[in-house]
């Protein structure tokens, strides 16, 4: 139930901020919040991850779609009660994915809007924020998983 609740209000976040840019911004503006290190820019990106795949919706879609159902079916049959870094990796993960799945769907394409130019020139969203902080959590599991092995073994 935790999780479920995670990913209802990792959406509404996504979904909100999303609007929120949407709705009081044109495609192209650019609000400056930390002089020339962080703005808040309207893209509208029919691409994937930096700008990637731009055009192609469709197929976009139906692998995001795939990817949806798959981790879905992943955390109901194949993690175990005791995984649960993985739990919330995946919550995290699934959160993004249908964010931005649900901008495909119902815009055409997906609302980008946080661009941290001190850092790259790629423009973002919090879908993006919640898959990446998904990846790191399951990197983070592997390495204290990795460890927990090399003190088994060292035990033996």
């Amino acid at each position: 139930m935790k999780l479920i609740i995670l990913i209802v209000a990792l959406l509404g976040i996504d979904q909100w901020t999303k609007e929120l840019v949407a709705r009081s911004m044109s495609e192209g503006d650019t609000i400056g919040i930390l002089n020339d290190f962080f703005h808040v820019t309207y893209v509208k990106n029919h691409g994937v991850a930096f700008g990637m795949f731009q055009g192609e919706i469709k197929v976009i879609s139906i692998v995001a779609i795939i990817a949806i159902l798959g981790i879905i079916y992943f955390m109901i049959k194949q993690l175990k009660p005791h995984e649960i870094i993985s739990k919330y990796a995946y919550a995290f993960i699934l959160s993004g994915a249908i964010g931005n799945m649900i901008d495909r769907i119902y815009r055409g394409f997906v609302v980008d809007f946080a661009d941290f130019r001190g850092i790259w020139k790629f423009v973002f969203n919090m879908a993006d924020v919640w898959i990446n902080i998904g990846v790191f959590l399951l990197i983070l599991e592997v390495i204290v998983l990795e460890r927990k092995k090399r003190q088994l073994k060292k035990k033996n």
